[in-house]
């Protein structure tokens, strides 16, 4: 099949046909900035939006707290209760070199290599929060084709984790213990965005101190007013190295998605992430736009220059530019 010479049709079946390659290409259209692929991407997403009977998972921690390890054995154990799962994961890029690893599948081969299971890494860019700038439109693509279970992984620098929080119906924040991580995850925005709090690397000699963590953490947590939805969080150890805790992890988020079913939040919900949704593309496609407009092009570097030697002020000059879209 050469993929090159595909339309959007031949994508779009190949998606509802789960024709992985067909997936791939798709969610590579989507991700691409080339003008001539986003016509075809708009048109693959808007076949595939439909209101799929799926749970978005976003999973977040500070680097080295074992998010890969976590993920695949519970991406494991979720395949073997019969769930296809798909993993979207986000991998830093280098603002000198722009470029990103993408090593997620390296650091995930079991899962990798599972039929039932899909792992899609993405680079972050200079999305904050290490939220790919599509990640909205792959979630869309991977529910057409029959996954039911979708994992994002963000990259968990700590720099605005609501880019992950907006787009999932359920929110998870791991944590290590013993590791001078404890204080430095007690933030309030943080802590009130988990709907479940977990203690990796519960195992060996740091048994212990897991446990005086999920007890910090827990007298956290009650500090807090109650959400919106009436959900309390609750923390939880578990160690992925071992394979232990994940069944009662994956329990939890069952009970959260019933509880929240039945109450009608969770279709509320996904209806105001959708409206997040129209305003983070318009204001993505405002700033195309703008950077586009030949007088931007032509004025900016004028502009940049006479910031940067003092002569004229950044909100003045912005002003001028502004002036072009009327």
């Amino acid at each position: 099949m050469n993929l090159a010479n595909l339309t959007s049709t031949d994508i779009i079946d190949g998606i509802f046909n789960n024709d992985i390659a067909l997936v791939s290409k798709a969610i590579t259209l989507i991700e691409s900035t080339k003008a001539e692929h986003r016509t075809m991407a708009n048109d693959i997403v808007q076949a595939c939006i439909s209101n799929h009977n799926t749970v978005r998972i976003g999973i977040t921690g500070v680097p080295g707290v074992g998010k890969s390890t976590f993920i695949e054995q519970f991406g494991t154990l979720l395949t073997n209760l019969g769930k296809k799962v798909a993993v979207l994961t986000v991998d830093p890029s280098s603002r000198i070199t722009k470029g990103s690893i993408l090593g997620d599948k390296t650091r995930m081969l079991e899962l990798a290599k599972n039929p039932n299971a899909y792992i899609r890494p993405s680079a972050s860019g200079s999305t904050l929060g290490g939220v790919a700038r599509k990640t909205r439109e792959s979630i869309i693509v991977l529910e057409a084709a029959g996954y039911d279970t979708i994992i994002i992984e963000t990259i968990g620098v700590g720099q605005s984790e609501t880019a992950v929080h907006s787009m999932v119906d359920f929110f998870l924040l791991l944590k290590l213990a013993g590791a001078g991580d404890d204080l430095q995850g007690i933030k309030r925005g943080i802590m009130e965005m988990a709907d479940l709090i977990v203690i990796n690397k519960a195992d060996g000699n740091n048994i212990k101190n897991a446990e005086l963590s999920k007890t910090e953490f827990t007298r956290a947590l009650h500090m807090f007013p109650p959400k919106e939805n009436g959900w309390s969080a609750e923390v939880l150890t578990c160690s992925a190295l071992e394979n232990k805790g994940l069944r009662k992890i994956w329990q939890v988020i069952s009970t959260y998605c019933s509880l929240m079913k039945d109450s009608g939040f969770f279709a509320k919900n996904r209806q105001k992430q959708n409206e997040q949704w129209l305003v983070q593309y318009l204001e993505q496609e405002v700033l195309t736009a703008f950077y586009d407009n030949n007088k931007t092009k032509e004025l900016l570097p004028e502009l940049k220059d006479e910031v940067m030697n003092g002569k004229t002020s950044p909100f003045a000059a912005a002003e001028k530019l502004l002036k072009l879209l009327k």
